[in-house]
């Protein structure tokens, strides 16, 4: 079963997603500004037809498309997921309008997509957004508020916003609306934040919005955020389980050749046990992600089992991977903390998937709120 081995036609579009990562993405990678849009690897990513699947793949194929992207080149991998997040309510919410105009520049990669759901004051609570979007008497709504920690921003060329619609309604009082960059009033900042990925503030002043905007039902946007979060939470797992087998196997590599007290690193037993539990861990993750991604495309998404499934894939495989690498790095010694050597790296971009999208202490919450259902 797929939930539990990849097939061979799977493994084989693994080691060919890893080759392409290495050989087309990486050098496109290394060339760009830490902390900002990439927009050729964006765009050689849409030419080799990547993103194409994130709008036909089902969770399982997501997650092997970004696992092996992370094993090679965590910027293209990236890229190719902040496209999916921010493109996704277009995709399964949008009016035939929405996708015609937007759908084929982001699949093309030619246009940037970003999702805009958190704020300085509504990170994990994401229900307790407070961005308004006001009547203004003449069938639209002005948008004011703003928007933190938002991936792609602030030079995406449309954004995924979701506001308050209705005042203390919570989740229920939640509209999504889709916010061309060029809107009036729509402005941001970008961050200067430990992993390399842009990340950025939104400021909307007023920001004009019409019912041509709106992304499904509103009122009914906190829906749109959490199916789309409930599809990529899975492949977040597969982000970080790419990381970990990157940084397992550098280890592997590593212990092997390295001298120390007479024979090599691996002789020393305290090290291969090390690795040992390094790799079961890695395995362990890798399985109960596309376990949850096998449970996610069997069709029933509300299933209480399947967000529990999710949760529990995300939190293992993030906390593993933030384990894996640390591992890694203390077996490679401080070669690994020089600027520039590949678990300097994955040190610096395995921290954040273990906040957001859901951090593992909401994880948690999901998960025991499935066991006390």
């Amino acid at each position: 079963m797929t939930a539990f081995a990849l097939t061979a036609r799977q493994l084989a579009r693994r080691t060919e997603l890893r080759t392409l990562a290495a050989e087309r993405l990486r050098p496109l990678a290394e060339k760009g500004e830490p902390g900002r849009v990439n927009r050729p690897l964006v765009a050689e990513l849409g030419r080799l037809g990547l993103l194409r699947g994130l709008f036909t793949a089902g969770a399982l194929d997501l997650c092997l498309t970004r696992e092996a992207l992370a094993y090679a080149c965590t910027e293209a991998e990236t890229a190719f997921a902040l496209q999916g997040l921010g493109a996704h309510p277009v995709h399964a919410y949008g009016t035939d309008a929405q996708r015609a105009r937007w759908l084929p520049e982001v699949t093309a990669g030619e246009a940037v997509a970003a999702f805009a759901l958190s704020e300085p004051g509504a990170g994990s609570d994401a229900a307790a957004l407070t961005l308004r979007a006001d009547r203004d008497g003449t069938g639209r709504w002005r948008l004011t508020g703003e928007k933190c920690w938002i991936s792609n921003a602030p030079e995406a060329d449309f954004c995924t916003v979701f506001a308050r619609t209705t005042p203390g309604a919570g989740a229920r009082g939640v509209t999504a609306f889709l916010v061309p960059a060029d809107r009036p009033g729509l402005t941001g900042t970008p961050l200067d934040m430990l992993s390399p990925h842009p990340v950025g503030t939104l400021a909307l002043d007023a920001v004009p919005v019409t019912a041509d905007d709106v992304l499904g039902t509103p009122d009914r946007g906190f829906r749109v955020a959490m199916t789309t979060l409930g599809l990529f939470r899975p492949s977040v797992g597969a982000f970080a389980v790419g990381m970990a087998q990157a940084a397992l196997d550098a280890t592997v590599g590593h212990t092997s050749r390295r001298d120390a007290f007479g024979g090599k690193l691996k002789d020393l037993q305290t090290v291969a046990h090390q690795v040992a539990e390094m790799a079961v861990r890695t395995e362990a993750a890798r399985l109960m992600v596309y376990a949850a991604a096998a449970a996610h495309d069997e069709g029933a998404p509300d299933a209480p089992d399947v967000p529990m499934r999710a949760a529990m894939a995300k939190l293992l495989a993030t906390e593993t991977a933030q384990y894996v690498v640390d591992a890694a790095v203390q077996l490679h010694g401080a070669r690994a903390l020089r600027r520039g050597h590949l678990l300097e790296h994955l040190y610096r971009e395995v921290r954040a998937p273990r906040i957001y999208e859901g951090a593992s202490e909401v994880q948690r919450g999901i998960i025991a709120k499935e066991l006390y259902r």
